[in-house]
């Protein structure tokens, strides 16, 4: 107890030593004036159902514990919602779903009885980007007590996960984000184990993403958002949103999210005041003037793991350089907007998701990239002028930002070509040994048949002789490189408790993305196989020096390659333990099985 208030004390000390200190005060690019439509869509700060962040102009943003209670209030005045948790935190902390239906259906199966389109969205999953929960609030409220956008629920089912990251959320300050404007304090960028929830899809290791996936298994959303704010340059749309490239994984569902859900999505963000746009990454890293990289993520992430999935997915970007007024009245119109499309459009979305969930391509994709034989696409961007400077601190040149608004033609860099592709399998064979990589597949929602007798299956296998760690830890783990991969045809004896991954199946190729050892988010490459790079059995030279020597005897053309070795490879001729290592690996007492990935693929 003395030692918590005697942080508690210094902590206290710090901060009001920080309000005073001019590197406490981030001096932010200008900022021009703005009023839009949307600023009606408040109530005033005496209004009996005011949300936590009105009461203040939407300028601060609840703590974890008044947002619940707020939603238990509004919940029990409500009948068209329910809420229920998914799941508890590592620091045992709910995380709750609020369900928003017209007649009060609160389970999956209510739900997809209703024959309407369900919408998911979470925001917080970044906690510090919290945007979302502040405009889902206002949303919820006017859907239902106030009644002014009842409409909505006679359309289109939502679940709404206002905090992903609860504690992160609770990690709160007003020092946790740079570059933004607002709210005052805000909570942190990861969670309480420092993982990152928005680089956990493929891993599910977070309490957090499994209880996001679980949702998604049990309620089959039609259309998922996951709401952010960017970090990056500086330019004039303050909504910017978009999808995991153009012809990714599910490009039946990329046409319909960009030829129909941004054509209604854009007019009601620009009728209401907003300046929407495509999603803007800077291709140089400083401004946008070097280009926009338009990325086809992997599924480390929330909406490349929804492509892959075959679930049609948007990640929403506000400008962190936007009050965060501004930021989230354009969510809540957003939110509204997307929910208008769904229920306009959802028979021509649910064929997109059909036609790419029943595709099985002869080759998958594991990554994606940039065509070098082509030149890039331009696209007109509303931006703020910069100039480069060199800096009197760094001695370096940092981008100023003048606030002057300019229009510019920039190239787009798309991460368009397949790279690498891989054949599909029929089947992947997982050994029971590795009966923990079979659990994770399930957690997926990825179908997999378990084996009840032991049985012999001739399969190819990748074995990995350049595997390599890489130098420092990502996200909770030591990821491998996995060199150039060898395939090897072998027989695979699987014991009762393998397991059998069909790719012909929705999720297929997920299963493959993470089963192929060289895609950039796979099991291996995340560390879940480091145990077969390890050695685990060695020759004495007592041993293998007699051994090496009736060899070259015995073996004129081994005594041709040790010779033509030696005369090749300096290092190696001169490293005594590396030359007996060599004939015993010539051996049959080497371990056939050190660096050979465990999980076969089927011959067809």
């Amino acid at each position: 107890m003395f030692r918590f208030i005697v942080f508690s004390v210094l902590g206290f000390c710090c901060g009001a030593a920080l309000a005073q200190n001019p590197a406490s005060d981030p001096i932010l690019p200008p900022l021009a004036d703005w009023s839009g439509l949307s600023e009606r869509l408040m109530v005033a700060p005496d209004h009996p159902w005011v949300t936590p962040s009105e009461r203040g102009g939407l300028t601060t943003t609840p703590r974890y514990t008044e947002t619940v209670a707020w939603l238990r209030k509004l919940v029990a005045a409500s009948p068209q919602l329910t809420m229920q948790s998914i799941g508890t935190s590592a620091e045992r902390r709910e995380i709750w779903m609020v369900i928003a239906t017209e007649n009060g259906a609160s389970t999956p199966s209510a739900v997809a009885q209703s024959g309407k389109p369900t919408l998911l969205t979470n925001a917080g999953i970044h906690s510090g980007e919290i945007d979302g929960k502040d405009a889902g609030l206002m949303l919820l409220r006017d859907m239902t007590v106030l009644g002014t956008k009842a409409d909505l629920l006679t359309q289109v089912n939502l679940l709404f996960i206002p905090i992903l990251s609860v504690d992160g959320h609770e990690r709160f300050s007003k020092f946790n984000r740079i570059n933004q404007r607002g709210p005052e304090e805000m909570g942190w960028r990861t969670n309480a184990r420092n993982l990152n929830l928005n680089r956990d899809f493929a891993k599910l290791e977070t309490e957090e993403v499994r209880a996001l996936v679980s949702v998604i298994n049990k309620w089959k959303p039609d259309l998922y958002i996951d709401l952010h704010v960017t970090d990056g340059a500086d330019y004039q749309p303050d909504i910017t949103y978009g999808f995991n490239g153009r012809r990714p994984w599910s490009p039946s569902i990329a046409t319909w999210l960009e030829e129909t859900y941004r054509v209604d999505v854009d007019a009601a963000l620009e009728a209401m005041g907003h300046t929407p746009s495509t999603l803007l990454f800077s291709a140089n890293g400083r401004d946008m003037l070097g280009g926009n990289t338009e990325w086809t993520a992997g599924p480390r992430f929330s909406t490349a793991y929804a492509d892959l999935r075959h679930l049609p997915g948007v990640l929403l970007e506000n400008h962190s350089l936007k009050p965060y007024r501004r930021r989230v009245l354009g969510t809540y119109v957003f939110l509204e907007a997307s929910m208008r499309a769904l229920g306009k459009h959802a028979d021509a979305l649910r064929r997109a998701v059909t036609a790419d969930r029943t595709t099985r391509n002869e080759e998958v994709a594991l990554g994606w990239s940039i065509p070098q034989d082509t030149p890039p696409r331009t696209m007109t961007l509303k931006g703020i002028r910069s100039e480069p400077r060199i800096s009197p601190v760094s001695g370096g040149v940092v981008t100023h930002w003048t606030g002057e608004e300019v229009i510019e033609e920039i190239p787009v860099f798309a991460y368009s070509v397949p790279s690498p592709v891989v054949k599909r399998p029929r089947f992947y064979y997982v050994p029971a040994a590795w009966s923990s990589i079979a659990a994770k597949l399930t957690a997926h929602g990825i179908t997999t048949l378990p084996i009840h007798a032991d049985t012999v299956v001739s399969v190819t296998m990748y074995r990995l002789p350049d595997a390599k760690l890489e130098p420092d830890p990502f996200e909770g783990r030591v990821r491998v490189a996995t060199g150039t991969p060898e395939v090897e045809r072998r027989e695979l004896r699987l014991w009762a408790g393998a397991h059998i991954v069909p790719t012909d199946q929705p999720l297929g190729d997920l299963a493959v993305a993470l089963l192929e050892p060289q895609a950039g988010d796979s099991f291996f490459r995340w560390g879940y196989f480091l145990e077969i790079l390890q050695r685990s059995e060695y020759a004495e030279e007592y041993v293998i020096e007699p051994m090496a020597q009736r060899m070259l005897d015995d073996d004129p053309e081994l005594k041709r390659r040790f010779e033509d070795k030696l005369l090749s490879e300096p290092e190696f001729a001169g490293d005594p333990t590396a030359r007996l290592d060599w004939f015993y690996r010539q051996t049959p007492f080497f371990d056939a099985e050190w660096r050979l990935y465990p999980i076969g693929r089927s011959i067809d």
